[in-house]
């Protein structure tokens, strides 16, 4: 079931949403050529609860973390540990705060140091291919017009789109109905209306498409060792547009 969010829930939602975007604003702040993940870790554990809010991530279904944090060819659910990010490195962060009982969820995919040229054109296709696709997050379209528009736009650039995870319905739940795939045709799936509430995150790789899961049965990695980015946030589908919870 598609759970539709009133004006009052979306103002709920508003606020766990720019607790994730502050997070990501500060983990942004200090990432360098040294910092371990778990330091990233523990700046974001410290400032959500600081808010008052509570880590999305942390005990969900047993995930031992705060943030999710992918190096490199790691797409998504990257533990935090030991690890010390290098320069060329890049990091994909994914957050999520829970506050007055409502989640907001958002990724970002941060270079460490200098990076190549065309490992930043894949977080720049990353990025602005959510934003291809929220052109479409309008009442009446359906999830497949945002779908097929992130896709469109990743493969124009000779990337690739992840097929096994996918965005999410999000809300009192981290994970709601719809699914929310950046991948597919136009005019499927369910119909946009006001009060939905969407986690949209296009997952893109530089090379195959193709992951599989590492033994940690969290981290899930490209099937090529190519490097992988992620970008993500909260939108909820308004009267007169989509409005996009989790940027400051």
């Amino acid at each position: 079931m598609i759970y539709l969010k009133s004006s009052s829930e979306i103002e709920l939602m508003k606020k766990s949403g720019r607790i994730v975007a502050e997070t990501l604003a500060k983990i942004e702040e200090v990432i360098r050529p040294g910092i371990t993940t778990k330091e990233l870790d523990k700046i974001a554990e410290e400032y959500i609860t600081g808010c008052g809010a509570r880590p999305s991530f942390k005990g969900y279904n047993g995930f031992p973390a705060t943030l999710c944090t992918s190096v490199n060819d790691e797409v998504v659910h990257g533990i935090p540990g030991n690890r010390v990010l290098q320069e060329g490195d890049i990091v994909s962060i994914d957050c999520g705060a829970i506050y007055n009982g409502f989640h907001g969820d958002a990724a970002r995919t941060f270079p460490v140091g200098k990076i190549s040229p065309e490992t930043q054109k894949l977080i720049d296709v990353t990025r602005e291919s959510f934003f291809e696709g929220i052109k479409y997050a309008v009442v009446g379209n359906r999830i497949g017009d945002i779908s097929h528009a992130i896709q469109v736009y990743v493969e124009s650039h000779g990337f690739s789109v992840v097929r096994d995870y996918v965005g999410h319905g999000i809300g009192r739940e981290m994970h709601e109905e719809p699914p929310v795939p950046n991948y597919g045709k136009p005019g499927r799936g369910p119909k946009l209306t006001k009060g939905m509430a969407l986690a949209i995150e296009p997952m893109v790789n530089m090379g195959t498409y193709a992951v599989k899961e590492l033994s940690d049965g969290w981290t899930v990695v490209t099937a090529d060792g190519k490097m992988s980015c992620h970008y993500e946030n909260t939108v909820v589908i308004l009267e007169d547009g989509p409005e996009v919870l989790t940027i400051i």
